[in-house]
């Protein structure tokens, strides 16, 4: 039987085109992800908008999602990562 830490998220990877790509933890993944839905033009995908709150929304997106298209031909991709010790 598999180890239950190792699905934990310790770490994630955040990828921007244009940018370097960006190690955080959980909770500034979450913030990351919260900015970025805060000035987000269009309207929300369906499965956001069941959420009242952008906190609910970016937690939704971080816990079952990988990329998010941010603005046509531009995604950010982010995927949980183990930093080995």
């Amino acid at each position: 039987m598999a180890n239950a830490t190792m699905y934990s998220e310790d770490m994630f990877v955040l990828l921007v085109p244009g940018s370097e790509q960006v190690f955080l933890e959980p909770d500034e993944l979450l913030a990351k992800l919260k900015s970025m839905l805060e000035q987000y033009p269009d309207p929300l995908p369906r499965d956001l908008q069941k959420f009242a709150l952008v906190d609910q929304q970016a937690q939704h997106l971080r816990d079952t999602g990988c990329e998010f298209e941010v603005s046509p031909g531009v995604t950010w991709q982010w995927y949980a990562v183990r930093l080995e010790k």
